[in-house]
């Protein structure tokens, strides 16, 4: 067996991000989850610091152990992320009942079926002061593994960039549509600059795929 080190492509600013194509398009929440965690989950202090405003081993908003293993394919061993010496912490499965304490706009278009709509995940690795000191975005690509590829670092840079930004305006200039919808904001209630304080209706239950059986353990519903 050959260990492969792992490199992870970090991402600087929206024109970046946006390339990626990462957490859409929609029913996918994972723009949305990537919001919500620079406006409301972390603070960055004045020496630059990312500092998260909860412990994450309490499991608020589904916050989980991550276990970064190594997986084997031909031969060839990696781990999905670099091991910087520091545990790491899993969100944004909507299956999980913790889940429910996130924004609304995170969930609204979750569709509890087998589809695309679970599939984003957010990763951080966390010093034992609450320091963040490294934050991932990626998705599922079957039952159990993450797509390496479609795996990507968030730089401090692009996570202050977010925080600038009214979740619609976000949403439109990383590639995501809200199809005319002014949805709330997080945390402090700002609203965006669409207007409006109500929160966008929630998208109709989309029937499950044919192929896929319900039977099996939840696809990414239990990732």
């Amino acid at each position: 067996m050959v260990q492969v080190q792992v490199q992870v492509q970090t991402l600087n600013n929206m024109e970046e991000l946006r390339a990626s194509t990462f957490g859409r398009p929609s029913p996918r929440h994972g723009l949305k989850l990537l919001f919500w965690f620079a406006k409301d989950y972390i603070v960055i202090k004045n020496d630059n610091q990312i500092v998260a405003n909860y412990n994450p081993n309490k499991g608020d908003f589904g916050f989980h152990h991550f276990q970064n293993r190594l997986q084997c394919d031909n031969n060839i061993c990696k781990k999905l992320l670099p091991d910087d010496g520091y545990p790491f912490y899993e969100v944004g499965n909507l299956h999980l009942p913790a889940s429910d304490s996130m924004p609304k706009y995170v969930s609204e278009d979750y569709t509890h079926h087998i589809d695309t709509s679970n599939m984003d995940r957010l990763i951080i690795s966390m010093r034992p002061d609450r320091t963040v000191d490294k934050v991932y975005v990626t998705q599922h690509e079957d039952l159990k593994n993450f797509a390496p590829l479609n795996t990507y670092c968030i730089s401090r840079e692009l996570l202050m960039i977010i925080c600038g930004h009214p979740l619609s305006n976000f949403l439109e200039h990383a590639g995501y549509s809200t199809h005319g919808i002014a949805p709330r904001e997080s945390g402090d209630t700002r609203i965006d600059m669409e207007g409006g304080s109500r929160a966008p209706p929630r998208a109709a239950p989309r029937a499950a795929p044919r192929a896929a059986p319900r039977a099996a353990p939840g696809f990414w519903e239990s990732y």
